[in-house]
């Protein structure tokens, strides 16, 4: 009996790890099929799929009309869920899988209306495109209709299934990205929310490349703003919202190559992941070789080659995007002030579905400038009087840019990459080219709006009409050049321009840093090969250190113990922001301080989502207004000598309690930690650790190898949490044995070998060349019925 007792207990203590394993065979069902053959509807004959050591999958098809079939089933295989949230966050309908914490994102979503311009846009595309949108439809559906395992987790965790994929979820992705990479309204909200409490003149400081017309709209408008519900209008941004830029590329013609044909290279930069943003893909028929960084959902080659050119992005950061104050007509709610007289809004009414709650209804105005993001918020909060509406290019419904795209894939020259680029709307984009006779280019397509009056800076009247927009830049006027006499095309987000330029393109250019540092390297190794541009890519010289730091430690107030070894460490440092170097800590965090200290003591709250490094304004205050110096709290006035020396002691004891009193073991690599967290797994409690992903990293703000910190993150200000996805090199003498690399790995399930596998060779500036490595699996996707 004893013994049968204690049989009964083990089994039940076993029973958990039982069923546990159980769920987790289950779970690993959600892996991708990559041997055999499948029988589906759809091709028009056998697709393979040869996928290497790294999952990297080589698509061998008779046309392309199949090879964007196998690419839609692949990418539905590897990143279904990713793609799923994808159209979700576009279409304003998160909150049916995450329930009411998601509902103030779908709010703002639905008023921007992405899904809506999306589908607009599909009557716009030629047929050849809609073709390509429906066959790679069809792959993803083949695959939903033929897989039998269980789905991705999230899936699993959340309870729902994915829908039938369509047209418009893969055009909304280049929706998702003019209002990533462009943004620029939530700069207008910004600056709109400090001159309620800032003098034009501080703000002018605030921004170097502060607009001369802006004292005198300040002056008009600034009791406007006051009325207006910025603050919630700002809080209630989507995080999507950017604008998040910072990218390199640059390409060199023949005569400055080691294989004397012309060498390429990109690193695209934005917010790290869990998967990644990028899926490597190599496309393969008769007609054509593409290679490159695909997005999952999008039926394209994002950046990369073909057998005859490649190409490369970095955005423009231009001003796409205005927002416009607009007057309600006093007689008549329903109604607002134009030019012409009292006009009526245009409204549709939406449901929000809400998992667990009860479904949100709201009604969404639109004015001659567009969408009135004021509706976006409950009603209560909506100031009398007036409404904010937003114009930008990403609303226009003759948006062909996954067209021209398209075309860019398949290119063979200048001429037709360049006609090509002619149907991209934006958001604009510094382009490099080069081919395989020798020609290098630069363009920067895409629309910017030719404005009356104004430069797009602040919130503008939209009743007078003095503000509107007169149309586009020409694309013949758009920044454009071949084979330039010094051999070689950069851009890194910096000003791509001169003054005499006739136009208006922007002025939140990126510091020039960046831009710098490569044409110094690249004149410092005058014929470039794949490794001395890897070497580039590489670069951990931080210009922002160099200046910055002999001014900062010879000014500050002399000091004594661990402050004065720690000045003395820094003006021995080469500037370099490497991992194993505790400089690049002590540097950061001191200037962290030193920011805050001047910014915050000076203006609050007001600049509570302004504060970050500046470090062109901090090197402004030490070197033209030591005033803001003053802290106006003290009576008496300080110098910024004593300012530093305080930040200096306030990093120093940040740093003892959250790395011990051993200033030898502050290296960057304990604090500069890359994280790519999952949007469903990272919130779960020990699981989310268990399945987190993070890597230490070198870099920072302005270095090539670009590593920007969290800093008004009080629990984690060093961490990286964007940066280069994606890393590639072509060299145009073999186009095919172009070397690339993306992070973290190629799936996105976290039961795959395959999810975080290329992290450390990511880091550590290793390289795949999709396509060339032995293929260790064979799947056949062959015409029939399922």
């Amino acid at each position: 009996m004893v013994r049968l007792v204690r049989r009964i207990l083990v089994g039940l203590a076993v029973l958990p790890i039982v069923l546990g394993g159980g769920f987790y065979l289950y779970l690993r069902s959600a892996l991708p099929q990559t041997e055999g053959r499948i029988v589906l509807s759809g091709p028009k004959a056998e697709i393979r799929i040869a996928r290497d050591k790294d999952g990297v999958p080589l698509i061998v098809a008779q046309d392309d009309e199949d090879a964007v079939f196998g690419l839609g089933f692949v990418h539905a295989q590897e990143r279904l869920f990713q793609m799923e949230l994808q159209r979700r966050y576009g279409a304003g309908r998160l909150a049916e899988i995450f329930g009411p914490q998601a509902v103030g994102i779908d709010r703002q979503m639905r008023v921007l209306g992405l899904y809506r311009a999306a589908e607009a846009a599909l009557p716009f595309l030629s047929p050849q495109m809609k073709r390509m949108l429906d066959a790679y439809s069809a792959g993803v559906n083949a695959y939903l209709s033929s897989h039998r395992g269980a789905l991705p987790p999230e899936f699993v965790l959340l309870g729902f299934a994915p829908g039938p994929w369509r047209p418009a979820d893969s055009l909304v992705w280049g929706k998702l990205m003019a209002l990533q990479l462009g943004g620029n309204y939530r700069g207008e909200l910004l600056r709109a929310r400090m001159a309620r409490s800032i003098s034009a003149a501080d703000l002018a400081f605030l921004y170097p490349q502060y607009p001369p017309d802006a004292p005198t709209t300040l002056a008009e408008l600034r009791p406007v703003y006051r009325r207006l519900a910025l603050d919630q209008l700002y809080q209630a941004l989507p995080p999507l919202v950017g604008p998040n830029y910072a990218s390199n590329n640059w390409v060199v013609d023949g005569r400055h190559s080691a294989s004397g044909k012309p060498l390429l290279a990109n690193d695209p930069h934005l917010p790290f992941g869990n998967p990644g943003f990028w899926y490597l893909a190599r496309l393969k028929t008769p007609q054509h070789d593409i290679a490159g960084g695909t997005v999952a959902g999008v039926p394209l080659v994002v950046i990369g080659h073909n057998e005859r050119i490649a190409w490369g992005f970095t955005t423009t950061t231009s001003d796409v995007e205005d927002l416009f104050i607009e007057k309600i007509d006093p007689a008549d709610p329903g109604r607002y002030l134009t030019p012409r007289g009292s006009e009526p809004f245009k409204s549709r009414r939406e449901t929000i579905i809400v998992h667990d709650a009860q479904p949100v209804e709201m009604t969404i105005r639109e004015t001659r400038h567009g969408p009135v993001l004021s509706d976006a918020l409950p009603r209560a909060a909506a100031a009398p009087g007036f409404v904010l509406a937003l114009s930008a290019t990403f609303t226009i419904p003759d948006d062909r840019s996954a067209e021209a795209l398209w075309e860019v894939n398949r290119a063979a020259d200048w001429q037709s990459f360049k006609t090509a680029l002619r149907k991209f709307v934006g958001p604009m984009q510094n382009v490099v080219y080069a081919d395989v006779d020798g020609t290098i280019g630069f363009v920067a397509p895409g629309l910017v709006p030719v404005r009356r009056n104004g430069h797009g800076w602040l919130p503008v009247p939209g009743w007078t009409g003095e503000y509107d927009w007169d149309g586009f830049i020409p694309f013949s006027a758009l920044p454009s050049a071949i084979n330039p006499p010094s051999g070689h095309f950069i851009s890194a987000n910096n000003k791509i321009v001169p003054a005499s330029y006739p136009y208006f393109l922007s002025r939140d250019w990126d510091l020039p840093n960046r831009a710098e540092r490569i044409e110094a390297l690249l004149s410092a190794t005058p014929i470039q090969s794949p490794q001395s541009s890897a070497a580039i890519q590489a670069d951990t010289l931080s210009l922002m250190a160099q200046r910055l730091v002999p001014l900062m430690t010879r000014l500050v107030d002399r000091t004594t113990g661990a402050a004065h070894e720690t000045i003395e460490r820094l003006q021995r440092w080469d500037f370099r922001m490497d991992m194993d170097k505790v400089e690049p800590l002590l540097f950061t965090a001191w200037l962290r301080e030193f920011s805050r200290s001047i910014l915050v003591g000076r203006f609050g709250e007001a600049v509570s989502d302004y504060w970050d490094l500046k470090p062109r304004v901090m090197e402004a205050v030490l070197t033209q207004r030591p005033d803001w110096c003053d802290d106006p709290k003290r009576p008496g006035g300080e110098s910024c000598g004593t300012r530093l020396g305080e930040a200096l002691q306030r990093a120093l004891a940040r740093l003892r309690r959250d790395f011990g009193p051993d200033t030898s073991r502050w290296q960057w690599r304990r604090a500069h930690v890359a994280r790519f967290t999952n949007p469903v797994l990272s919130r779960i409690p020990v699981l989310g650790d268990w399945l987190g992903v993070s890597i230490p990293t070198p870099g920072a703000y302005d270095t090539l190898n670009r590593g920007p910190s969290t800093i008004r993150d009080e629990r984690h200000p060093f961490e990286q949490r964007y940066g280069a996805g994606l890393r590639i090199i072509t060299d145009l003498a073999r186009p095919a044995d172009s070397q690339m690399i993306v992070t973290p790995g190629q799936s996105g399930s976290p039961l795959s070998a395959h999810s975080a596998d290329l992290l450390r060779r990511w880091r550590d500036f290793e390289w795949l060349v999709p396509g060339h490595s032995a293929s260790l699996s064979n799947l056949f996707l062959v015409p029939g019925h399922e």
